[in-house]
């Protein structure tokens, strides 16, 4: 063999081991998945509406995330994901395990990194808390996950029962709610934080659940006593995506109108 063959094949071999170097240090350098993304099922507006039939499975929804709320097909309870688990705080005030076939008609899931923490310096309740510490945000034009963990001295929970077809708007179904104080309880607070330019598709400032550390009790926060030197973590999520129904009461429902005061009044 000539020297012109080796010379070729040293060549060849020089180019393969640079392309392998190239693309090794792509894949190094390169997220394997993005996670600061907020996935969202649904609308809020569409909810408020009684757009209540599930449409995608939890095990779907784990996917996306693993903190989380949201609720559950036929408006049966709230929801709290943490840690990669889904819990169903049913209206008799109990934390059900959820089966991967259950369905949702909204939920908010994201994969939960903390960014930022902040520490609360005196007592709140849930509408000081809120107005005290979105003064603390780096911007209120973004989304962040919101997690809380200790003992708080009075949590207030809420959990709606599953409805009937037709099903009525979330403002009559609530009336029906069961509410719950629960007192001196240690456990996690989960929820987000949204824009006020996210109305009418998610909840704006904070919408928070509540499940506590032995997994027996939780649900919606109407309100709450945040002790002072309780750590605030969050999660800055700039992405956002959203999966739509593309069959059912979705496709029908009138979204163009303005619920800010009927979701307000249901919050609180």
């Amino acid at each position: 063999m000539d020297a012109k063959f080796f010379l070729g094949i040293g060549v060849a071999v020089v180019i393969i081991f640079a392309a392998s170097a190239v693309y090794m240090n792509l894949q190094k350098n390169a997220p394997a998945q993005d996670h600061d993304i907020l996935y969202q099922v649904s609308t809020i507006d569409a909810l408020v509406q009684g757009v209540f039939e599930g449409v995608q499975p939890v095990g779907e929804l784990k996917k996306h995330g693993d903190f989380g709320i949201g609720t559950f097909d036929a408006l049966d309870g709230e929801m709290i994901v943490l840690d990669g688990t889904v819990y169903q705080a049913k209206a008799d005030g109990q934390i059900y395990p959820v089966p991967e076939s259950l369905t949702t008609p909204f939920a908010t899931v994201t994969h939960f990194s903390k960014d930022r923490s902040s520490t609360t310096t005196s007592p709140m309740n849930m509408s000081v808390f809120s107005s005290v510490m979105e003064k603390e945000l780096p911007t209120g034009n973004m989304i962040y996950a919101v997690k809380m963990h200790g003992t708080f001295p009075a949590v207030k929970v809420r959990a709606i029962p599953a409805q009937q077809k037709p099903y009525p708007t979330l403002t009559e179904a609530a009336k029906n709610q069961s509410v719950y104080t629960l007192s001196d309880t240690t456990g996690t607070i989960v929820g987000f934080y949204t824009p006020v330019f996210f109305k009418s598709v998610n909840v704006p400032g904070y919408h928070l659940h509540y499940i506590s550390d032995d997994l027996k009790t939780g649900g919606h926060i109407l309100d709450l006593t945040v002790p002072a030197g309780t750590v605030v973590e969050y999660d800055i999520t700039p992405g956002f995506a959203m999966a739509l129904p593309t069959s059912g009461d979705f496709t029908g429902v009138d979204l163009s109108r303005d619920l800010s005061r009927e979701l307000e009044t249901i919050e609180k």
